[in-house]
C-alpha cells in the first residue's frame, strides 16, 4: 500500500509537467518575437543566429560530454537535415525578411498558416487529421488574422522578404513533418547538438557573403542590451523552447503540435503591450479566444 501511495506520489508532478509543456512551450516561444526587436538593432540577422547556435553548442556540448549521453548514429543524417529546416531555413528567413522591412504582424500571419499546411501535407506521414481539427485549425487562422490585423502594414513590403517568409513558412513545416516521420526518436542533448551544428554550417557561408561578417565581429554592437537578448535566445529559445519542441513532436501528432503556433502571435501581442506599450485592441482580445477554442479544436482527444 506505501509502495502504490509513493509510485502515485511520484507521478502526480511528472503528470503536472506533461500537461503543462504545451502552455510553457507556447510562453517561451512567443518572446521570438521581442528578442528580435531587441537584437536585431546590434547585428544582422544571420550574424545574430549563428551566434546564438554557437552558444547552443558551447553550452550543450561540454554537458553532453559529461553526462556520456548516447549519440543518435545512423539517424545523425535526419536529424541534421530536419535541424537545417527547422532551425537555419525557418528563423533566418523570419529574422531577414523582418529586417529587410517585412512589418512583424504581416510576418506572424504568413508563418502562422503553418498548422493549416501541416494539416494537408500530414497524411504524407501516415496521419490523419479529423473533421473537428479542421474546423479548430480554421478557427485558429481566424483568430490570428484578428490579432494582428491593426498591426499589418504594406510599408517596406518587398518580393524578397514575402519570399524569406514563405521560405520560413515552408522549413518550418517540412522540417516538422520530416522530424516526425524520419527520426522521431532521439537523445535530446546529443540530437540538439547536431541540428545546431548543421545550421552552422548552412549559416555561416551565408553570413560571410551577405552580410560581410568576419573574424573581427565588427558588424556587431556588443551593448547589454543585446547581451540580454543573446543570452536569452540561447538559454530559454535555443534549449529551452527546442527542448519542448521536440518533446512535444516526439508525443503527439504533427498536426496537434503545430497548432499550438496559433497560439504565439496573440501572446506575443499580449508580451508587446506589456512591455513596449504596443496597442491590443477588443478585436484583437476576441482574436485571442478564437485562436484558443481553435487549438483546443485541435488537440482536444
Amino acid at each position: 500500500m506505501t509502495t502504490s501511495t509513493g509510485s502515485s506520489a511520484l507521478t502526480r508532478p511528472r503528470g503536472a509537467w506533461i500537461a503543462a509543456m504545451p502552455i510553457v512551450f507556447v510562453l517561451i516561444w512567443s518572446t521570438g518575437f521581442v528578442v528580435a526587436k531587441f537584437g536585431l538593432p546590434y547585428a544582422p540577422p544571420l550574424t545574430f543566429l549563428l551566434l546564438r547556435f554557437i552558444g547552443v553548442l558551447l553550452i550543450l556540448l561540454p554537458l553532453v560530454l559529461l553526462m556520456r549521453a548516447p549519440w543518435p548514429g545512423a539517424k545523425s543524417g535526419h536529424i541534421a537535415i530536419a535541424g537545417i529546416l527547422l532551425q537555419g531555413g525557418y528563423l533566418g528567413g523570419v529574422w531577414c525578411a523582418i529586417k529587410i522591412g517585412m512589418p512583424a504582424g504581416l510576418s506572424a500571419l504568413i508563418v502562422g498558416m503553418q498548422p493549416i499546411l501541416t494539416a494537408f501535407a500530414a497524411p504524407l506521414i501516415g496521419e490523419r487529421v479529423r473533421p473537428k481539427q479542421w474546423i479548430g485549425l480554421a478557427f485558429g487562422i481566424c483568430g490570428v488574422g484578428l490579432v494582428v490585423a491593426n498591426k499589418i502594414s504594406l510599408n517596406g513590403l518587398s518580393w524578397q522578404s514575402i519570399a524569406l517568409c514563405l521560405l520560413a513558412l515552408i522549413s518550418i513545416t517540412v522540417g516538422t513533418l520530416y522530424q516526425k516521420h524520419y527520426c522521431p526518436q532521439f537523445d535530446l542533448r546529443t540530437g540538439t547538438i547536431i541540428q545546431f551544428a548543421a545550421s552552422i554550417v548552412v549559416v555561416l557561408p551565408l553570413a560571410i557573403a551577405y552580410e560581410h561578417l568576419d573574424i573581427t565581429l565588427d558588424t556587431v554592437q556588443w551593448t547589454p542590451r543585446f547581451l540580454a537578448a543573446l543570452s536569452w535566445s540561447v538559454l530559454a529559445l535555443s534549449i529551452g523552447a527546442i527542448f519542448l519542441l521536440f518533446a512535444l513532436i516526439r508525443k503527439s501528432a504533427a498536426t496537434s503540435v503545430t497548432s499550438l503556433l496559433y497560439l504565439t502571435p496573440p501572446t506575443t501581442a499580449l508580451m508587446a503591450w506589456a512591455m513596449f506599450g504596443e496597442q491590443f485592441s477588443l478585436v484583437g482580445v476576441a482574436g485571442m479566444l478564437l485562436a484558443i477554442i481553435g487549438v483546443c479544436f485541435v488537440v482536444k482527444k
